[in-house]
């Protein structure tokens, strides 16, 4: 079995403070086509089944490339939300930067030291980081293949009374069942989305892209419904997508963090995952 190695890359997020990230690959990485991967929301780069999944492209002939976006509040120990400012002020268009930022890296040959630009980019999202990367998916040209897990179809989540009080507080108390931490959401989403509706319209982007996208929802998700990946699908171009609802399967696929291994329904996702991207970009 090859061995994985991860190097870690600094970069400057949307906020102007730190974007920090992993690059995985298995021998030094040339020829290599790339796979960046993008959290979602209350996650990071290293919950979870991130680091496994990462792993697991590594070995098959990929470079990984995981990275915290700039709100997502986790600090330089990569596991607390020491940066709650950061988390309060997030907006999905500040995320799209961010990866706009890690695009460019890449590019540029500028992640890490001796790792050259891929000639094929894969993206994969989960939950909100699934909404991201059909946006970015959208309007890249580099991005040739595209996974989402329990992506969703809209980025107004809220209720309209629960957007009014939210509004009048000045925050929302967002809690975090893993750590016991609640953490105050701004109303700089709720301004981002109001002025960039139609950018941020997942479900009207979604007819733009042309590359294969492979859509994978767990037919029990208790946070992102299975009708998101529907919408998603039906929106989506004639013979682009492939829908892979996953019985039982919950939001995270029963995955847990800390990691305690694989449940069924996530290794019937993840060996979906790596089995598309053999195909699309190897």
């Amino acid at each position: 079995m090859a061995t994985v190695t991860t190097r870690s890359f600094e970069l400057v997020g949307a906020d102007g403070l730190p974007l920090r990230g992993d690059v995985r690959t298995a021998g030094d990485g040339r020829g290599r086509p790339t796979v960046v991967i993008c959290h979602g929301f209350k996650g990071f780069k290293d919950w979870g089944f991130f680091p496994h999944l990462a792993a697991r492209l590594a070995r098959a002939g990929m470079t990984a490339v995981s990275f915290n976006f700039s709100g997502s509040g986790i600090g330089p120990d990569g596991e607390t939300f020491s940066e709650p400012e950061r988390f309060r002020n997030q907006t999905f268009s500040a995320d799209l930067r961010d990866l706009d930022t890690v695009f460019a890296a890449l590019a540029g040959e500028t992640l890490v030291p001796g790792l050259v630009a891929p000639e094929r980019i894969g993206l994969f999202g989960h939950s909100r980081g699934g909404g991201i990367a059909i946006l970015h998916a959208a309007r890249e040209e580099s991005v040739k293949t595209l996974v989402t897990w329990a992506a969703i179809a809209n980025v107004l989540r809220w209720d309209e009374a629960t957007i009014q009080q939210w509004r009048a507080d000045g925050s929302i108390e967002i809690a975090n069942a893993r750590t016991g931490d609640v953490l105050p959401l701004g109303t700089d989403v709720l301004d981002d989305i109001a002025t960039h509706r139609d950018a941020l319209d997942i479900e009207r982007v979604a007819a733009r892209i042309s590359t294969p996208w492979l859509i994978v929802h767990g037919a029990d998700d208790e946070a992102v419904r299975v009708a998101d990946a529907r919408k998603l699908n039906a929106a989506a171009r004639e013979n682009v997508t492939e829908l892979r609802i996953i019985a039982d399967g919950s939001h995270t696929f029963g995955a847990r963090h800390p990691w305690a291994g694989e449940t069924p329904e996530l290794r019937a996702a993840m060996d979906a995952t790596v089995d598309w991207y053999v195909r699309h970009l190897l």
